[in-house]
């Protein structure tokens, strides 16, 4: 009997990796050169994404669940989005299963997803994967009402409300990130040296590119380069685009994909000698807190760029100069306040700068170090620190070899500190 168990056992394993290998077989034919064999593949697929669903290969975790093929259909969804070939013939028979409001919903998923692969580390994205792009996420069309969410692919007893592909918003979430998604890597990076230089009238753009620096994160770094763009070239007025730069200061800037792209932006963008020292004041307080918790890689990009404000901005060098600083616990920057106006930077101290004289990266404590000597005039370049990485630093510490460290000690006189005790004689005659 247990004999039997185990070759069944076995047999289900040799079967499951026969079916995967089936599927990645599948999924690489959706690239034949021939139409017709496309179209069975991607109908096969599909089927087995029903087959799939109506009988999971993992049990669900509690009764009721909603249990969908998510890898496979992902694996779908990658090779219709194909980077080499135009997909357009296929992705137009794809259409007809996005009338199943499940199907619809992981689409737009799976979608936003393979956006996010493509332009993970790849500044280069083919173009056709991007026309392939725009054609699936142009086919899918939400429904108006909640109560029209109600047709699924895999078939279904009874639709729970725990389910959030049964709920339109949901399924709204997943279309703002899918074309939000596609949105910042097509268009943003691109914008201000591709697109806004050769239009007639750039000022069209302003709606479009305040409303992506409203939503924040990654999409508002990536809008900073068109509106600064229309800011200093067309007369944009944005009495708010400080403010804004301002709140983007948090602890994600150093984790971020655009972080050397980002700081770059900020020292562009603070370069002018006309602004207020409250403003500056404000940035280079929100800087130097934030460097108390950033890695050394970060730091050592930071530390200049302090440095490189408080040269351009002799007002602001109170901070360091401050004859009477207040006490840590008595600081009076508010580093809640949104407004750098009523932050009170200038009424502080870059006490934080002090504390990272005592770091434990020597480079980090050295870079903290140079704020207690005057500041020479000409500014430190901080271009070649915009993409120093961790594996860098440690790759250069490494290269660095050992350092030769001096010792104080006092050699020692016998076992136990006497040279003539009966111990040391005892020792020696052994």
């Amino acid at each position: 009997m247990a004999g039997s168990q185990g070759a069944t056992r076995k047999y289900k394993v040799w079967m499951r990796h026969r079916y995967h290998s089936c599927c990645r077989r599948l999924v690489e034919l959706l690239a034949h050169p021939s139409f017709q064999v496309k179209e069975l593949a991607l109908s096969t697929l599909m089927k087995f994404v029903q087959l799939e669903g109506a009988h999971p290969l993992e049990k669900p975790r509690w009764e009721g669940s909603y249990l969908f093929p998510r890898e496979l259909f992902k694996a779908v969804v990658r090779g219709l989005l194909s980077p080499e070939e135009d997909q357009h013939l296929l992705l137009s028979q794809f259409r007809e299963y996005l009338d199943h409001d499940d199907l619809r919903y992981h689409t737009m998923q799976a979608a936003a997803d393979a956006v996010a692969r493509a332009t993970d580390g790849h500044p280069e994205v083919p173009p056709a994967f991007w026309d392939n792009t725009f054609t699936l996420l142009s086919s899918v069309s939400l429904p108006h009402r909640d109560c029209a969410v109600s047709s699924f692919y895999v078939k279904r007893t009874e639709p729970s409300d725990k389910w959030k592909v049964a709920h339109l918003k949901e399924h709204r979430k997943a279309f703002q990130a899918m074309w939000l998604g596609f949105l910042k890597h097509k268009v943003l990076m691109i914008l201000h040296d591709s697109i806004l230089p050769h239009l007639a009238q750039p000022t069209l753009m302003i709606d479009f590119l305040t409303s992506a620096y409203d939503v924040g994160g990654a999409i508002s770094l990536l809008a900073l380069n068109g509106l600064f763009v229309l800011i200093h070239q067309h007369n944009l007025e944005y009495p708010d685009f400080y403010r804004k730069l301002y709140g983007l200061l948090d602890p994600s800037v150093f984790h971020v994909k655009y972080r050397a792209r980002f700081f770059h932006l900020v020292d562009l963008f603070l370069s002018s000698s006309h602004l207020p020292a409250y403003l500056v004041a404000a940035f280079v307080k929100r800087l130097a807190r934030l460097a108390l918790t950033a890695p050394p890689e970060a730091l050592l990009l930071v530390l200049p760029l302090i440095c490189n404000l408080l040269r351009r901005h002799p007002a602001c060098r109170v901070l360091v100069h401050r004859p009477h600083s207040p006490e840590l616990d008595a600081d009076p920057y508010d580093p809640g306040e949104e407004d750098p106006a009523k932050s009170r930077a200038l009424e502080s101290s870059l006490w934080e700068l002090q504390a990272l004289q005592q770091h434990y990266h020597p480079e980090v404590s050295k870079a903290a170090g140079v704020i207690n000597q005057a500041l020479s005039a000409p500014e430190v370049s901080i271009a070649p620190l915009l993409e120093l990485t961790a594996f860098e630093l440690f790759e250069r510490d490494l290269r660095k070899g050992p350092a030769s460290v001096p010792l104080e000690f006092v050699p020692a006189q016998g076992l136990l500190g006497r040279q003539d005790s009966l111990c040391t004689q005892l020792f020696t005659l052994c």
